[in-house]
């Protein structure tokens, strides 16, 4: 193994549900048939795209594990050596054709054809363990999501196995500061953030899983009773260096993300990942995809909530937010980026709620991540962990935070990837808002 992948699929992989996925959005909410929306796509992967810039230092940073495996390189690579540089038109015909026979034969054909058949002849080829049932059983989801209230704002995240409680855990915990007059960028609000983060990522470390299979106190955790009670552990002088789970159950019994607004005010909140950039870094020549390595985020401890279970979702870290107010839909948002998707989630909201910023402005600004806490695949807690501040954190700042007793560190990347639309309902006016630090784009009509 290596410290982003293990060499074989059996313990990383689990089947992808992004096809099944497309089609019960479409079949219940779409204008048109599923083969009309997948035909760009599938000209796209034909016919070709420029590599953006930041794509491309991804992609060549894979370079040396695509090389490894022949279907990869075959797929992803020039000539099977190199990756495509900034502005090379790359081509993927055989994705383009595994896309053909999805909007020609519908999602059936990835669950129960063609498709299915070549991922299991291809895990048995490289020692993985899929088998038919694996992909026959998968099926999609329809659930509620939950929310909280956030300064007259309703935020809505999806329940766990995701992790979009911890930013609705992280809201309820901020909200009873005045963080308007901490100011943005300050160290007291860099304090608190990152305090909060911790108690919400000890809770999510201990208890975020497959609701279907074990019991989750969803509503306990984002309870505002259950808040207080963790916000008493908040020291507002010194950073906490040990951070335990709560027992909310004493209060009652490679990642891409899209928004859409239509004209209707119709609001789509959509993200996928195949988790690591090129997932596992295995890719059955004859599909054109990378087999996704979701499956690694799977506890082996016996005892954890998360643990590795047959027919089991494993935890994920991908969450599209929403959020109304007084009914109605005022901003689709989400923040790409793993370990920051529910940190950037909440400081776009408070730059927005707080700081009074437009959708464009709440991205923009300098961003802080924590790391060091608790996992769900169970890595215990770091300490205080590490406070990575971003260019545009004043030094003054980053002093006054060390004396508190976080240890922090400047950073170049890794601050996630956000796209947002506003709604404007009184002028009657969509406001869009891309990421300066990925390749991102928001495109009005």
């Amino acid at each position: 193994m290596n410290s982003h992948r293990l060499t074989h699929i059996e313990a990383r992989n689990a089947p992808s549900g992004g096809g099944r996925g497309w089609q019960e959005l479409q079949q219940r909410f779409g204008s048109r048939t599923l083969k009309q929306l997948l035909l760009p796509a599938i000209a796209t992967a034909r016919e070709g795209f420029p590599v953006t810039q930041v794509i491309s230092h991804y992609w060549k940073s894979a370079e040396g594990d695509l090389r490894k495996d022949p279907g990869s390189a075959t797929t992803y690579l020039v000539d099977r050596k190199r990756a495509p540089k900034f502005g090379e038109v790359f081509r993927l015909p055989a994705l383009a054709d595994s896309y053909q026979l999805i909007a020609e034969q519908g999602a059936d054909v990835f669950y129960r054809g063609t498709i299915a058949q070549e991922l299991v002849r291809f895990s048995d080829e490289v020692g993985g363990l899929f088998t038919l049932r694996d992909f026959n059983d998968h099926r999609a989801d329809w659930i509620d999501p939950v929310s909280t209230n956030y300064r007259g704002y309703d935020v809505w995240e999806l329940p766990p196995n995701g992790q979009g409680i911890a930013a609705l855990q992280m809201l309820n915990l901020i909200e009873p500061y005045d963080v308007s007059a901490m100011g943005a960028g300050s160290a007291d609000w860099l304090h608190l953030f990152t305090e909060a983060k911790k108690l919400a990522f000890a809770d999510r470390a201990k208890f975020y899983a497959d609701l279907d299979v074990v019991p989750v106190p969803v509503e306990e955790m984002i309870s505002k009773k259950y808040a207080q009670q963790r916000g008493a552990l908040i020291d507002m002088r010194q950073a906490n260096s040990s951070v335990p789970a709560g027992d909310p159950k004493l209060q009652h019994g490679d990642t891409v993300y899209i928004t859409v607004v239509d004209k209707d005010r119709n609001c789509c909140s959509l993200i996928q990942s195949n988790y690591y950039g090129f997932g596992s870094k295995l890719t059955p020549p004859k599909l054109g995809f990378a087999i996704q390595n979701r499956g690694a985020l799977f506890s082996l401890d016996e005892e954890h909530a998360n643990r590795l279970d047959p027919h089991k979702r494993p935890f994920h870290t991908i969450i599209p937010a929403m959020v109304t107010h007084k009914g109605k839909p005022v901003f689709c948002y989400g923040v790409m980026g793993g370990d920051m998707q529910p940190q950037g989630h909440v400081q776009i909201l408070v730059n927005m709620l707080d700081f009074k910023m437009n959708v464009q402005q709440a991205g923009d600004l300098a961003r802080v991540r924590h790391l060091g806490s608790a996992t769900p695949r169970g890595a215990a807690a770091k300490g205080v962990g590490v406070v990575e501040v971003e260019t545009g954190i004043d030094d003054k700042v980053i002093k006054k935070l060390e004396k508190r007793g976080h240890v922090v560190r400047r950073s170049v990347g890794g601050f996630g990837g956000y796209q947002g639309i506003f709604i404007d309902h009184e002028n009657g006016v969509l406001r869009g808002a891309t990421e300066p630090r990925k390749d991102g784009i928001a495109v009005g009509y």
